[in-house]
């Protein structure tokens, strides 16, 4: 029967699969156990892109064509959108090369990136250097990069600037531009962007087809990147640049419209947006996003559920989203939907009765780090800091009087411990920061699962300690900086931090080594002027070699007056700027000193008033303005004869 397929597949060109599928078709009809038709028949549907035909053959053949066409039923397996099962089969001991390789592609499409990062390591060096398979294995082993930096493990990627070698090739400098946008490195990120799509554009060896194709997921990216960096009129124009519906790939094509709604720089209809966003097919297994893809797109759904008031909506299926979930409510994804959940339930409130919305949540879900989180938020808007401390303090309390493993963890969470940080820092409480501090590194140090605690909550912990004048802080931090440089011994701040801790408690660990690994003195005062220091007046430390000079003090310039700038209720209606103000403005006009009065009666008065003036008798009549002893005063006072003619009047009226 081999003959008969033999002479059958000799009629056949190679390209052909079609002509080879119905060949081996033919002979199964005859024989329908033949091992070799039945493998002839799988890798023509495979070749013919029919991947869930391809599996239904390898079930048919059972175990010995699963034996028989290892590589072909793993790759079978990972183009129908089942990975972990590919890579279950492509790990079997004895794998050959391509299986290998499969096994890594498996794994990354699993996100195993861990176990995917260390298959690549197998298949670089010499060996894919005589294979010529060098340049694709480094391509790959960066997407496996780029995918840790977003998996939130990139303390596992050794390389974080990219080399020379990864500007050579529009798919590296691709790579190396993911892994700079999840370090959240926008800046460097567009510009290798830009780099790779140029790179791409120089291709000879690329139709014109191909560069299009190559070209639109690294065009899509930057439109991203253009929008978190706030250019939305350069990310708005170069996304009506993209025409959606022709990008093959579905997962593209949905990422792509939803970066074309928000690089918009106008504001656009939300029951609109919210339609376009809904408005792709659904997608494939064997095109699936990853976690940290579906995750976002998951929150914008739900954003623009909000946009168009279906509240209530929102916070039942987010409810229901939250109540299934298994992973520990610190992991971004969570939270998010968390505070999404939060937001519904307020009916979007913010201030004080979004408070009071949001509180009996809290009682049901104790736990929930996203509601508390939201709820702190909304203390500090009101510049309530301190209610805002006494519920973190009040949830850490709880997890802490639990004590189950996956409590403590959450409990000593560095986003957590950071926001507990900021919020004594906010008072002041320096000592508090620093036990905070010492314990979340100490216990990372001794339940870290992976060994290699986070290093980004070490350093601070260790920076705190060095504040302290205490010797025991210090030991801790020279602790803390200790570990750090078992993990990364080029570590310059782990060196300089062990040196600042031991060189009071124990100068004998510091080595020459750590203090060759820090730059030299002379290099870092290379461009200072001590002559121009001193002259500025700083003062000279003790030297044994010769007298102190006194301290000069620093010039200070003079002091020029400034005229005072007069307040506009003091400035009166008939100023002029320059001109000089009268400075007998304040009295009244009869006793100043170019005061002259008009008319006969006027000059007479003033004559009277004069100083050293002749007085005209008084007529007789006249009241004298002194009284002579024994007279009566007339008027005024509360008695006398003006009181009594006022008692007078009024005597027989209504009081």
């Amino acid at each position: 029967m081999a003959t008969t397929l033999s002479s059958l597949l000799s009629r056949t060109h190679l390209t052909d699969h079609d002509e080879i599928l119905s060949a081996a078709n033919a002979v199964l009809k005859k024989s329908k156990g033949d091992p070799e038709a039945q493998h002839v028949k799988a890798v023509a549907l495979l070749k013919l892109d029919r991947f869930d035909d391809a599996l239904r053959v390898f079930e048919a053949g059972g175990d010995a064509l699963k034996e028989r066409a290892r590589l072909e039923f793993a790759y079978a397996l990972y183009k129908s959108g089942r990975p972990e099962e590919a890579a279950e089969v492509a790990g079997l001991d004895g794998a050959e090369r391509g299986l290998r390789h499969l096994l890594a592609q498996a794994t990354y499409r699993a996100e195993e990136f861990e176990r995917a990062r260390e298959v690549y390591g197998q298949l670089g060096g010499r060996e894919a250097q005589t294979r010529g398979e060098e340049n694709d294995v480094r391509i790959n082993a960066g997407a496996v990069d780029a995918q840790l930096e977003w998996a939130g493990r990139g303390e596992l990627v050794q390389k974080k600037k990219p080399a020379r070698e990864d500007l050579e090739a529009f798919e590296t400098a691709y790579n190396a531009a993911c892994g700079c946008i999840a370090r959240g490195e926008l800046g460097q990120g567009e510009v290798l962007l830009r780099r790779a799509r140029d790179l791409c554009n120089a291709l000879e060896e690329l139709t014109e087809e191909e560069k299009v194709a190559e070209i639109m997921p690294i065009t899509v990216q930057l439109v991203y990147v253009l929008c978190r960096l706030g250019k939305m009129e350069e990310a708005e124009r170069l996304s009506s640049t993209i025409h959606i519906p022709d990008i093959p790939d579905l997962s593209t094509r949905h990422i792509a419209q939803v970066n074309a709604l928000c690089s918009s720089a106008e504001p656009t209809n939300p029951y609109l947006s919210q339609r376009l966003f809904s408005n792709t097919p659904k997608l494939p297994a064997s095109d699936r996003l990853f976690t940290y893809q579906s995750s976002t797109l998951r929150q914008n759904a739900y954003a623009m559920d909000l946009l168009t008031l279906k509240t209530s909506g929102v916070a039942k299926s987010t409810s229901a989203f939250l109540s299934t979930q298994t992973d520990l409510p610190t992991s971004s994804s969570i939270a998010t939907i968390s505070v999404l959940n939060a937001a519904a339930t307020a009916n979007l409130q913010t201030g004080k009765a979004g408070i009071k919305a949001m509180l009996p949540l809290l009682e049901k879900r104790p736990n929930d780090v996203g509601l508390v989180l939201t709820i702190i938020q909304l203390y500090l808007k009101d510049n309530n800091h301190g209610t805002a401390l006494t519920l973190l303090t009040t949830f850490f309390n709880r997890l802490e009087a639990s004590g189950t493993p996956a409590d403590l963890e959450i409990r000593y969470t560095p986003g957590l411990v950071g926001a507990l940080v900021s919020l004594y820092s906010l008072q002041g409480r320096s000592a508090t920061i620093r036990t905070e501090l010492a314990n979340a590194s100490a216990y990372w140090q001794e339940h870290s699962q992976s060994g290699r605690p986070p290093s980004s909550l070490l350093r601070a912990a260790g920076s705190a300690l060095l504040a302290s004048q205490d010797p025991t802080d210090l030991r801790k931090a020279g602790e803390i900086f200790e570990s750090l440089l078992e993990t990364d011994p080029a570590d310059r701040l782990a060196t300089a931090g062990l040196i600042a801790a031991y060189a009071t408690t124990a100068p004998e660990k510091i080595t020459q080594a750590h203090l060759d690994a820090l730059p030299p003195v002379a290099r870092l005062t290379a461009d200072t002027d001590a002559a121009a220091l001193e002259a500025a007046g700083v003062a000279r430390p003790p030297a044994a070699l010769g007298p102190v000079s006194a301290k000069r003090a620093a010039p200070q310039k003079e002091k020029q007056n400034k005229a005072k700038k007069l307040r506009k209720s003091r400035i009166p209606k008939d100023f002029e700027e320059g001109k000089k103000v009268d400075p007998e403005r304040w009295l009244p006009m009869r006793e100043r000193s170019y005061y002259r009065p008009k008319g006969r009666k006027g000059r007479a008065r003033a004559a009277g008033l004069t100083q050293g003036g002749v007085v005209a008798e008084e007529k007789a009549g006249s009241r004298s303005e002194t009284p002579t002893p024994g007279s009566k005063i007339v008027g005024g006072g509360g008695g006398g004869q003006g009181a009594q003619k006022k008692k007078k009047k009024g005597k027989g009226g209504k009081w």
